[in-house]
C-alpha cells in the first residue's frame, strides 16, 4: 500500500510522542510532567484494525483546556483524567497514511478532534472528518475558526450570551486569544460595543487593528481592575465573556447592567493553582437584584450545531468578516514550550505547532 502523497512509507516508523509522565497539581507544567518519547509505530496493512486508519500529524492545535487534565485531580475535571506514561491528545489535523475504512483515502487530510500528539497514530475513523481541500481554507484555519476556539467563541456570543440589542456593552478577558480573538468579531458583527483585557499593549493594539475591537487595556498596567472598568464602562456591561476567572470576573460582578450574561469558557487564571489557593469570588450579590445569568459551558454539550457553525464561520471568512491570526512553532518537540506559552503574555493569536507539511 502507499501512501504519504504517493510517496511509499516503510512498514514500520519510528514516531515522536507526546505522554503524561507525572501529575501536575500547581503551577505551568513542565518537562517533568511531560516528556517526550520515540516509539515503534506499525504501518503494516495487515496490523491496522478494520474501520481505523493510521494517520501522519500535521498540525495540533494548543488549547488551555489540557491543563485541567492533568492535575491529578478528579475535581478539576471535565474530560477524562489521562493515564499516567500514556500519550496525551487534542485537537489536530493528520494525513491519511494507511486506511481500513473506505470513506478515507490514501493522501485525505483530515481533523482528527482526539488526535495522539504523536508524529504517527492508528484510530477509529468514526470521528474523523475530511477537509475540502478544493475549498481554499487554510489548513491552520480548521483548528482556530473553524475548530475548538472558533466554536467556543461562537457558543458564547450567538447561543449562550446572544446579545440581542445592537450597542449593548461586551466585555472579553483573555481578548487576542485563541477563543477571544474570534468572540470579540463575532460581538461586533451582531453591532456591539466589544472591550476586551489583554496582557501586552502590543495585544492591546492588535485587537484595534485586526480585530475590531473599539478598545481595550493591559491587565498587567491596571493594579484596580475596578476603577478600569467603570473607566471602560460608564454604562455598564451587558455581557461578560469569562476566560479568565478570579479578581477580574469580581470586579466584572461590580459592573453589570440588569439582566447581564456572563459566559464562561475557562478561567485560565486559575488553572495553575491548587483549589485552596484559588481566588473566591466576593461580588456575586450583585447577581440577585440585577438578574444576572452566569453560565459555563463545554463544547462538547452542542455539538448537534456545529453544522451551523461551521457553515455560518465559512461564510464570514470568504467575506473577510472575520480574521485569524496564528503563533505557529514548528517540530513536535516544540509543543511543551507551546503549551507553557499560554499562561504568559508571551503569543498572539491562536497557537498551533506545525508537525510536518
Amino acid at each position: 500500500m502507499g501512501g504519504d502523497g504517493g510517496v511509499a512509507l516503510p512498514t514500520v516508523v519510528e514516531s515522536r510522542e507526546w505522554y503524561l509522565a507525572a501529575y501536575a497539581p500547581e503551577n505551568v507544567p513542565t518537562s517533568d510532567h511531560l516528556k517526550l518519547r520515540s516509539v515503534t509505530v506499525s504501518l503494516e496493512y495487515d496490523s491496522i484494525a478494520d474501520q481505523h486508519v493510521a494517520l501522519q500529524l500535521l498540525m495540533i492545535s494548543v488549547d488551555p483546556y489540557l491543563r485541567s487534565t492533568i492535575t491529578g485531580r478528579d475535581g478539576d475535571l471535565y474530560l477524562p483524567r489521562p493515564p499516567l506514561n500514556k500519550v496525551i491528545t487534542g485537537f489536530g489535523i493528520g494525513r491519511v497514511v494507511r486506511s481500513k475504512n473506505k470513506n478515507f483515502s490514501e493522501g485525505d487530510i483530515v481533523i482528527s478532534p482526539f488526535s495522539p500528539i504523536a508524529e504517527y497514530f492508528i484510530v477509529p475513523s468514526e470521528f474523523l472528518r475530511k477537509i475540502d481541500l478544493t475549498a481554499n481554507i487554510p489548513l491552520p484555519n480548521h483548528l482556530s475558526c473553524l475548530g475548538v476556539p472558533g466554536f467556543t467563541a461562537w457558543l458564547a456570543i450567538e447561543v449562550i450570551g446572544n446579545p440581542s440589542t445592537p450597542g449593548s456593552n461586551v466585555f472579553i478577558s483573555a481578548a487576542a486569544g485563541g477563543v477571544g480573538m474570534f468572540a470579540g468579531q463575532l460581538a461586533k458583527l451582531k453591532g456591539c460595543r466589544v472591550i476586551g483585557s489583554t496582557g501586552s499593549d502590543e495585544k492591546v493594539q492588535l485587537l484595534k487593528d485586526e480585530f475590531g475591537y473599539d478598545d481595550g487595556f493591559n491587565y498587567h498596567k491596571e493594579s484596580d481592575f475596578d476603577a478600569a472598568l467603570a473607566k471602560y464602562f460608564p454604562n455598564g456591561i451587558d455581557l461578560y465573556l469569562d476566560n479568565v476567572g478570579g479578581k477580574m470576573l469580581d470586579a466584572v460582578l461590580n459592573h453589570v447592567n440588569t439582566g447581564a450574561r456572563i459566559v464562561i469558557s475557562g478561567m485560565m487564571s486559575q488553572y495553575n493553582k491548587i483549589p485552596a489557593e484559588r481566588e473566591g469570588v466576593k461580588n456575586l450579590l450583585n447577581m440577585v437584584g440585577k438578574g444576572v445569568k452566569m453560565e459555563g459551558f463545554l463544547c462538547g454539550s452542542y455539538l448537534n450545531q456545529f453544522g451551523e457553525f461551521a457553515q455560518q464561520m465559512e461564510k464570514y471568512m470568504k467575506e473577510e468578516k472575520i480574521k485569524p491570526k496564528h503563533k505557529i512553532n514548528h517540530g513536535i518537540e516544540s509543543f511543551l514550550d507551546s503549551f507553557g506559552s499560554l499562561f504568559s503574555s508571551s503569543n498572539l493569536g491562536k497557537v498551533i505547532v506545525q508537525v510536518a507539511t
